[in-house]
């Protein structure tokens, strides 16, 4: 059913079609004319034809709605192709079910290592992390580490513990913990910094393996209806190795590209070692990922005060100002993008803090581009007072609103009812005048951008769930949805010029809809079909 042989367009019309452009549409406009990539008409779809060079390709989407070329503002490539590739725990429904998935895994492999990842403990009934000994009962012989879906916490059993030296006296990493239980011994448990203390020891993937999960990913992507997306934090090594799948036409997806930081790849970046456009058109390298805290769901987010259910905790921070803000400075000299990971409200104020101190030390004529354009990654906890320090800063909120859907099952208990308010709040950030990009943070979620527009424009759960504690009145207009998911995402990219509307001009992205999703009853949404995704006016995948 896909179409992996992608048709490349010379010169087509996209005809008999529903449009959103997310500008101002021509009045009876049904027709997209795409010449060498860029859209050179819209409008009426017999003055298309007319205007089309004789050899045009015609294309009938017998009436589907096509929107802008929707673009994932926050995702892990690599990640979701190893999703497709390894051992998958998502859906796991029970810390039974998990050891049954655990073990059927463990006879059907000799590998050395059990890996997976994929659990969400707060969907299990009890909401308890599992533990090295509930691993132990199903595999004793090799080590197994099991990520959480968030990548912040993972799971080992004691022959994996036993490995990295683990004890009752091994101390808690700068950034990270070791859950232990009464009498002071490991549960197995990591969380943050602590996940690599094990995660070091898991023998790596071979070159080719890493290679067929880049290209795994894109082309899951393209299925999806993304026509770019924009990976939150790699490495130098991805860098090259996406340029060598460009080459070889194993990927046509648009990629924005963040590497990790602080460290030597960001070094690279910030002294020019690492090309903009190391590859071609398709593949813009801008921007360094920081991390401030943790995650809500393994309470390693840092909050301003306690969590309601560990009062003992207030979270992680996993960085210091001392090591980001020379970062940050050099960031505004050299005209580099910085997107910071946080996720609690003490994640959130000091991140801004930082930014605003770093704008006060390299002022607006010490700066490589007017508009830095920095973005908070996930902002998911604010406080009231910092709420509004977004619009004043011109600081980009990347939020992935799937995660309030996943995470207002369990963030209730974590946050307590007043700063609950404060929590997925795009109604309120979109209010106070600040830009609100949305992606997904595939593979932690499913990476799927009809999941996205139903979480922000209904705030239910997929089976039409939600309490007062859901807080429905930060869901979003479907006109701001969809301007969330194409547009803001561009601005985010610098690219608002070039793609995230359908105006002439522009790049030809777009992506075709079995059904319009602006005027579908809510129920309907996430029936939704992606018919077509069209990248540069070739035909990615067609349905």
């Amino acid at each position: 059913m896909n179409l992996l042989a992608v048709a490349c367009l010379e010169a087509a019309v996209f005809f008999n079609a529903n449009l959103h452009t997310g500008a101002a549409t021509p009045q009876g406009a049904d027709a997209i004319l795409v010449e060498e990539g860029r859209i050179r008409y819209v409008g009426p779809a017999a003055r298309a034809m007319r205007r089309a060079p004789r050899d045009a390709r015609r294309v009938d989407l017998h009436g589907a709605t096509v929107v802008p070329g929707f673009t994932d503002a926050h995702a892990h490539l690599a990640g979701i192709g190893f999703r497709e590739l390894e051992f998958d725990l998502e859906g796991t429904t029970s810390l039974e079910d998990l050891q049954r998935r655990l073990a059927a895994r463990a006879a059907s492999t000799n590998a050395p290592w059990i890996t997976g990842r994929g659990w969400i403990e707060s969907r299990w009934q009890p909401a308890e992390f599992p533990t090295r000994t509930a691993l132990d009962a199903v595999v004793s012989d090799r080590p197994v580490f099991l990520m959480r879906a968030d990548g912040h916490a993972a799971v080992a059993n004691s022959r994996a513990l036993a490995l990295a030296g683990i004890d009752a006296q091994t101390a808690d990493p700068a950034g990270g913990q070791i859950l232990r239980d009464a009498n002071g011994v490991a549960t197995g448990m990591l969380v943050d910094g602590a996940v690599e203390l094990v995660g070091r020891l898991v023998p790596p993937p071979g070159e080719a393996e890493e290679l067929r999960a880049l290209e795994l990913g894109a082309a899951r992507s393209v299925r999806l209806g993304w026509t770019q997306l924009q990976i939150a934090g790699n490495t130098r090594a991805e860098v090259d190795r996406l340029c060598a799948l460009y080459r070889d036409g194993r990927i046509r997806l648009r990629l924005y590209d963040a590497v990790g930081g602080p460290g030597p790849d960001a070094a690279q970046l910030l002294a020019g070692e690492i090309a903009r456009k190391p590859c071609g058109d398709r593949l813009t390298v801008r921007g360094i990922k920081l991390y401030m805290d943790g995650a809500l769901g393994s309470r390693g987010a840092a909050l301003l005060a306690p969590y309601s259910d560990a009062p003992q905790s207030t979270g992680l921070l996993l960085n210091s100002e001392a090591q980001l803000l020379p970062v940050l400075t050099e960031a505004l000299r050299r005209g580099i993008q910085v997107e910071t990971h946080a996720i609690g409200d003490r994640g959130n104020r000091l991140t801004l803090d930082l930014y605003e101190r770093a704008f006060a030390a390299v002022p607006s004529a010490g700066r490589a581009v007017a508009e830095p354009r920095w973005r908070i990654e996930h902002a998911q906890v604010l406080d009231a007072a910092d709420l509004p320090r977004f619009a004043q800063l011109e600081v980009i909120a990347s939020m992935q609103p799937s995660h309030a859907i996943s995470d207002l099952y369990f963030a209730p208990a974590r946050l307590g009812p007043e700063r609950l308010k404060g929590a997925y709040a795009w109604r309120s950030l979109l209010d106070s005048g600040a830009i609100v990009a949305a992606g997904t943070d595939a593979p932690v979620e499913r990476g799927d951008p009809i999941q996205e527009f139903y979480a922000a424009t209904v705030r239910r759960s997929a089976d039409g769930y939600a309490d007062g504690n859901w807080h429905r009145e930060e869901r979003v207009s479907r006109a701001e949805a969809l301007r969330m998911l194409t547009w803001a995402p561009a601005y985010a990219a610098f690219e608002e010029q070039e793609r995230g509307t359908l105006e002439v001009g522009k790049l030809a992205d777009f992506t075709v809809l079995s059904q319009d999703i602006l005027v579908v009853p809510d129920e309907a949404i996430l029936a939704t079909r992606i018919e077509m995704t069209v990248i540069g006016g070739e035909i990615a995948y067609r349905r």
